[in-house]
């Protein structure tokens, strides 16, 4: 079964961390294409390794990615 989740990305000093929001789940690379695949890989085993009930609550909520604006000053 083929599951598409979100990777949130960004650069903390000098390496990526990566987050999956869907599971809590995260992992880290010293570039974004490596922090990617990490986090594929902690997924998958994450995966592997708990219970039905634990992911079907971790991905029973809804996750949105968006932009918006702020004005300062």
């Amino acid at each position: 079964m083929t599951n598409r989740l979100t990777a949130v990305i960004h650069r903390e000093d000098d390496v990526y961390l990566a987050h999956c929001p869907e599971l809590d789940v995260v992992s880290q690379g010293d570039t974004v294409e490596l922090a990617r695949e990490n986090l594929r890989e902690v997924v998958e085993l994450f995966l592997e390794c708990a219970s039905d009930t634990e992911v079907t609550e971790r991905l029973g909520g809804e996750f949105f990615v968006t932009h918006f604006e702020v004005t300062v000053g």
